[in-house]
């Protein structure tokens, strides 16, 4: 991989804290993301995490082969299906944060 693929890498880390009560159902709804997702273009890892800190929180590690691959995981399919339901899992909006590697 040349370092301009390297370089043009989305890491992206996001938080999501269900609301009480909806931890199961959060969890849920990302575990049947995950092959849909994965099977995206431009993804090459999309992990779910669960928080050992914070029962319920769920931690996503993603990496993105570019922006425009983040950006078209952002309007595709399951993830969209998964955003819709936000307002009614989350007691608020995913922590999201971007992150370029440098070692």
């Amino acid at each position: 991989m040349t370092d301009a693929a390297k370089d043009a890498m989305v890491h992206l880390v996001a938080r999501l804290v269900p609301q009480a009560g909806k931890a199961d159902d959060l969890l849920q709804a990302v575990l049947a993301i995950l092959p849909q997702v994965r099977s995206e273009p431009g993804c090459i890892a999309y992990l779910a995490h669960a928080s050992r800190d914070e029962s319920g929180v769920i931690v996503m590690i993603e990496t993105w082969a570019d922006q425009a691959a983040l950006d078209s995981h952002a309007t595709a399919p399951a993830f969209s299906g998964l955003a819709a339901r936000f307002a009614d899992l989350l007691a608020a909006p995913p922590s999201l944060e971007r992150l370029q590697r440098i070692g």
